[in-house]
């Protein structure tokens, strides 16, 4: 079917106003036109849509049904279109990002609580889940976004860096090791490491550095989530390796971190999104107020010791 919306505007202002002259006034147009659309339009949907006479133009039975859907065809694409430019304005939209517990505890909310003051309009979703939950969801679209640290070789993955941040030891203020400007890896032999899970990252980057120097050993403790690591640890019972977003949860001046050397250890915090897809329009306002704020919580001023 070959209907134009200029067809379509063209009888319902003959419609309205019962006159060719008066929808062509109304239309910017030459009468001339104004007939032509409506003679394609007659022609395209094989009725007849007017009975026109030297003194009245009114509509045929036909017609007055054709009306309304005409109506309503050309309201949805009136809302379609203020729609879709809200969406261009970022007056309104959606989008979900999925960051494990750590990243969505702290750097989440700020970059969220800035973005809708921005744009009231457009709505945040914050999922947090494993690293392998948010490479899925996004591979899946239920999230536009997702931050962390996730293996280079993911497919159909878009990667873009947002930050550095580096593993650190966490101890008691009492303990032997709070004395100290920083630490080493082999400061760790002997102690006893309250550890994540070995489904962690953050657990494979501290058994690839202990392990190989023959530091491994079971573990005091394995937990699941950061904050109860560092429950462990302010109540005494043991180090804990955390990379340095952890600082932003410390609550407590009873917990100390050192900057641990020889070697450094590091890894990138990147945003994905799913390659091919189109993100909605307000998707890069958001990654740049994550870059921001992800540079300004980790700053190397503010990691390197924390504690006294």
């Amino acid at each position: 079917m070959n209907v134009t919306v200029r067809q379509l505007q063209a009888f319902l202002a003959v419609a309205e106003h019962r006159s060719f002259t008066r929808a062509a006034e109304r239309l910017h147009v030459a009468q001339s036109a104004v007939s032509v659309l409506v003679r394609e339009l007659e022609h395209e949907l094989g009725i007849r849509l007017f009975d026109r006479t030297t003194r009245r133009v009114e509509l045929t039975e036909p017609g007055r049904e054709f009306r309304s859907h005409a109506e309503k065809l050309l309201a949805d694409l009136d809302h379609a279109v203020r729609n879709a430019h809200d969406l261009a304005a970022r007056r309104r939209g959606r989008i979900t990002v999925a960051a494990p517990p750590l990243l969505a505890a702290t750097l989440l909310p700020q970059v969220i609580a800035t973005f809708v003051q921005r744009f009231p309009g457009v709505r945040v979703g914050l999922i947090d889940a494993g690293t392998d939950q948010i490479v899925a969801r996004v591979r899946s679209g239920e999230a536009d976004l997702g931050v962390g640290t996730f293996a280079p070789e993911e497919d159909g993955i878009a990667r873009r860096l947002l930050d550095r941040d580096t593993l650190m030891l966490f101890c008691s203020r009492k303990h032997a090791l709070a004395a100290r400007r920083q630490a080493t890896w082999h400061d760790l032999k002997g102690q006893p490491l309250i550890a994540l899970t070995r489904d962690s990252g953050i657990r494979a980057l501290v058994d690839g550095i202990l392990e190989p120097a023959g530091l491994g050993a079971q573990p005091a403790y394995e937990v699941s989530h950061i904050a109860t690591a560092l429950a462990l640890v302010e109540a005494g019972l043991g180090v804990s390796v955390l990379p340095s977003y952890a600082l932003a949860i410390i609550r407590s001046r009873s917990i100390v971190a050192r900057r641990l050397i020889n070697p450094m250890v590091t890894r990138e915090i990147v945003v994905i999104s799913r390659q091919g897809r189109s993100p909605a329009p307000a998707v890069p306002d958001l990654i740049e107020l994550l870059e921001s704020h992800a540079r300004t919580i980790n700053h190397p001023d503010r990691v390197s010791q924390v504690g006294g």
